[in-house]
């Protein structure tokens, strides 16, 4: 759901910049407030897997359309809401600037779908209430896959509603939203499934990162560490050569109404500007090497089963994140918290 420039406004791509820079600036506030330090560790190598998991689009049956997760909601649950947005902003960041996944001007609205809406809606509204304290199968398997659907369904009016406020496409609103929320929602119902079986493991595996709020110390979390950052090395490494080429869910919805795979991109001057940034910056444009005209290197890319420009980007781009959200983490650790209000 990485929206692109050519959906947006200058004006509403600069609100919605100005609004999420403003939350990971409060959010960089709080987090020196909070006294658990082992969710520094925490913040960068979640952070490299939700970069590689979302590589990993799924196939829906029926529809011709894929879709991946967000990671938003797991990130929140292990991190809080606080580090969890600024983890996947870290995410979305990295995506946005060296592989071309959404436009520098769209990064904002990104954020701000993808990152708070699940990170400050859907898991203390949805999640939490239900999760209660994690220790049900039933209450937990019901709050990830609740949260998720409200999560995606959130997002997804969210872009609906960014679109037609900036008026740039040809996407009426009613129309847009009727394609763009049932296919969210099935692709939430797969993101909670997923969500569920993580957290299923951690609360296996450590409890304790899923009741903080009742523990007198903070959890161990070696084992949860290294897993997550082995899974996502041999995500981004290997499992992205498995995604599904059909088009996400935001893709296929704009299809769907204009019968176009893609929108023109407008040829006002802060869109060409900020095109040029993102295609000098970018350095793995759509995860893979630049294409070439060369036919015989062509054909061999598209015939062989071992996609190593996709395994580069994986592994490179989780790494980034890792040092980027983990570096975020230690700074923020370090500094003083807010004074306590009288």
């Amino acid at each position: 759901m990485h929206m692109s420039d050519a959906l947006l406004s200058p004006v509403v791509g600069g609100a919605f910049w100005a609004v999420s820079a403003g939350m990971i600036g409060w959010s960089a506030r709080k987090i020196p407030a909070e006294a658990d330090g082992s969710k520094t560790v925490l913040m960068g190598v979640m952070g490299a897997f939700v970069f590689a998991a979302q590589m990993i689009n799924f196939t829906i049956p029926g529809t011709g359309s894929s879709g991946h997760i967000g990671g938003g909601l797991l990130l929140a649950v292990l991190l809080g809401p606080w580090r969890a947005f600024i983890t996947l902003a870290s995410v979305l960041v990295i995506q946005a600037l060296f592989f071309a996944d959404g436009g520098l001007l769209a990064l904002g609205c990104n954020i701000f779908n993808i990152a708070f809406i699940p990170a400050f809606i859907a898991w203390p509204f949805v999640y939490r209430p239900i999760a209660g304290d994690g220790r049900s199968p039933a209450r937990l398997a019901s709050a990830s896959i609740a949260a998720a659907v409200l999560g995606l369904l959130a997002g997804a009016f969210s872009v609906v509603t960014q679109t037609t406020l900036s008026g740039i496409s040809d996407l009426p609103f009613r129309a847009f939203m009727l394609v763009m929320l049932p296919i969210h929602a099935v692709i939430g119902i797969v993101e909670g499934a997923l969500t569920w079986g993580v957290l299923s493991f951690i609360a296996s595996t450590e409890p304790g990162l899923l009741r903080r709020a009742n523990e007198t110390r903070a959890p161990k979390s070696g084992v949860v560490t290294a897993s997550l950052f082995v899974a996502a090395l041999a995500t981004g490494g290997v499992l992205s050569w498995f995604a599904s080429s059909k088009p996400d869910g935001l893709e296929w919805s704009i299809n769907k109404v204009t019968g176009k795979e893609a929108l023109a991109s407008p040829s006002e001057v802060s869109h060409e500007f900020l095109a040029g940034i993102q295609e000098k910056l970018t350095i793995l444009p759509d995860y893979d090497f630049r294409r070439t005209d060369n036919l015989i290197a062509k054909q061999a890319a598209e015939t062989s089963p071992v996609h190593p420009g996709t395994s580069l980007s994986g592994i490179a781009g989780s790494l980034m994140v890792l040092l980027l959200a983990g570096a975020a983490g230690i700074v923020l650790r370090k500094r003083s918290p807010l004074p306590e209000k009288l």
